[in-house]
């Protein structure tokens, strides 16, 4: 097939993305109520094949989870599971890493990237949890997002898996790239994402729906080859952006 575009005529398979884009629209323009309903036949299909879904970093408490998921930055869980495995059994509580020395919890927290950065937030986030909190985690997005390392992202994961409070969505790169893959939502603002996916997902789902895109995204939506073939949402997605 041949296309007319500024100059010339050109094959469409040779086409820039965003002519591709033009000529060959992923799927028909929904209305909200069309995307409303489809997401949740998506979140209904997921749950089905991931029942068991639930956050992977290691943790026993709600201070576990929250330092671990700040180390959990630009770093696989698997290796922060490794590094907490240790960690924990040598820092049991706020007080026990505010005391530490800086370079001590640096060198225990070497193997997961920016190290210097997230020891100093882990122990200046545990001394305003000792000198505020009482040691406790608190339970709101307000008091949470306050402490140092602590952005909207890891508020929620907290929230969301230490207290079952839903206050908002996840957003890391597995929600990301197949929130805008589903076409459930455009862009890498992660602030703008999580309102949008906030309108389209119940609130008692928020947390689990960002636990069932993750597994999704690990086990069967990889980046770069996605298996199409055999996904259980395959007739949902418009596969926004995969190489067919």
């Amino acid at each position: 097939m041949f296309v007319i575009v500024p100059g010339r005529c050109r094959r469409s398979e040779d086409l820039p993305p965003f002519y591709a884009l033009l000529i060959f629209p992923a799927m028909p323009r929904e209305s909200t109520a069309e995307k409303i309903a489809r997401t949740q036949k998506i979140l209904s299909a997921l749950k089905r094949v991931y029942p068991d879904a639930h956050c992977e970093l290691n943790h026993a408490s709600p201070l576990q989870l929250l330092v671990a998921t700040i180390l959990s930055a630009q770093c696989t869980d698997k290796r922060v599971n490794m590094v907490t495995a240790e960690l924990f059994k040598k820092y049991r509580t706020a007080k026990d890493f505010t005391n530490a020395p800086l370079a001590e919890i640096e060198e225990a927290v070497k193997s997961t990237g920016f190290f210097r950065n997230k020891a100093k937030n882990i122990q200046n986030c545990c001394r305003a949890l000792v000198e505020k909190f009482g040691g406790e985690v608190p339970r709101t997005m307000e008091e949470l997002h306050a402490l140092a390392g602590v952005g909207r992202k890891t508020a929620n994961v907290v929230l969301g898996n230490a207290f079952g409070i839903n206050v908002g969505v996840v957003v890391d790169t597995h929600v990301t790239r197949l929130s805008n893959r589903l076409g459930l939502a455009k862009g890498t603002d992660a602030v703008k994402l999580e309102q949008d996916l906030m309108k389209l997902v119940p609130q008692n789902d928020w947390t689990l729906f960002s636990h069932w895109l993750i597994w999704h995204g690990r086990r069967r939506c990889d980046a770069r080859k996605p298996d199409c073939a055999n996904c259980e949402i395959q007739n949902l997605c418009p596969q926004i952006g995969v190489k067919k």
